[in-house]
């Protein structure tokens, strides 16, 4: 098993697959997006597979595919069945803004993905535009009814929470556990790469964080009731509406100090690195290791051992030098 200095077991590696998106998130890029690393940069499926059936040697049982948007790397249900394959390998899911969901996702479910989860901040269609800078709300909702139909399940809908821009609509998100059987999460606004202003008619992204205990508040009229059998591994608490058919998490990596004692992961960049923790920069390099003909398994475990005992964000500034989008987080 790998085992941290902290006594946390880690069973789950997220892996990003590009740091290239379709999408121009204002939380996540600039306008102007940014310089892409060149394919040959990018790992290979081959080394990823390297990479993952190392780590489910020592324990690791779920893996999640990230980005950027990892529908815009070329043949993925290759690498998803590469996966799904490795013995140990329990559960293989995906992340996705599900713009280019709605035709690949029965290759994916044929190939071994088990559940999506979506990305979806707002249900306006004009917001949604301006939050993604030119995003179709439409098409993600085909992608969604897509996957269902693929028996992608369950799947669960992350909302990031940003005041002046969705606070409004999260009741209405919520609601939307009453008629789907999904998983609506809210996140709380992360401070990595995304604290330079994002435009005209948004707040400061300092003005902009929620802390999710006022979420859960402001949804205390939906009489939500405790959920105690979350699926997964992920940090959600869970509830529920009554008479709803989904379920309502709440992520809270800022505000609830309890969550990083339950974390369970390791990062792998597209560019191969391993990231120990999404909210610091130590950042351990694998590819160059497996492209000098080196084992994985002790790169690995340096960064287990440099997992730290949780973030430092309340005493000292986010880190800095990556995007959310270059760490796939």
């Amino acid at each position: 098993m790998l085992i941290d200095n902290w006594g946390r077991e880690i069973t789950y590696l997220r892996i990003s697959v590009t740091d290239r998106c379709n999408f121009r998130c204002v939380y996540c890029m600039p306008p102007e997006g940014l310089v892409w690393q060149p394919h040959d940069a990018i790992m290979r499926y081959e080394e990823i597979e390297q990479v993952a059936r190392a780590a489910a040697e020592q324990g690791v049982r779920q893996i999640r595919l990230t980005g950027g948007e990892p529908l815009v790397r070329a043949d993925l249900p290759i690498l998803i069945r590469m996966l799904a394959d490795i013995p140990g390998i329990e559960d293989v899911s995906l992340t996705t803004n599900a713009m280019l969901l709605e035709k690949q996702a029965e290759k994916l479910a044929q190939a071994g993905l088990k559940r999506v989860n979506v990305s979806l901040d707002t249900l306006n269609t004009e917001k949604f535009a301006r939050i993604t800078r030119g995003g179709s709300l439409v098409r993600v909702l085909r992608g969604i009814a897509a996957a269902e139909n693929a028996g992608l399940l369950p799947i669960k809908i992350n909302v990031v929470a940003m005041r002046g821009v969705n606070d409004d609509e999260f009741m209405d998100l919520a609601r939307l556990t009453l008629e789907h059987p999904w998983h609506v999460r809210f996140i709380e606004l992360m401070p990595i790469g995304n604290q330079q202003p994002w435009g005209p008619d948004f707040p400061s992204p300092q003005d902009a964080f929620i802390p999710i205990q006022e979420i859960v508040e402001q949804l205390k009229p939906l009489g939500l009731v405790s959920e105690n059998d979350a699926v997964g591994y992920g940090p959600a608490i869970e509830y529920r509406i009554p008479g709803g058919i989904g379920k309502l998490g709440f992520i809270s990596p800022l505000s609830e100090h309890q969550f990083c004692q339950r974390c369970n992961r390791l990062r792998l960049t597209a560019d191969g690195y391993l990231r120990p923790c999404l909210m610091s920069a130590v950042e351990i390099p694998i590819l160059s290791a497996l492209r000098a003909g080196q084992p994985a398994l002790p790169v690995i475990k340096q960064a287990v051992a440099a997992k730290p005992e949780g973030h430092k964000l309340a005493t000292q500034a986010a880190p800095d030098g990556r995007r959310m989008i270059q760490i796939g987080g």
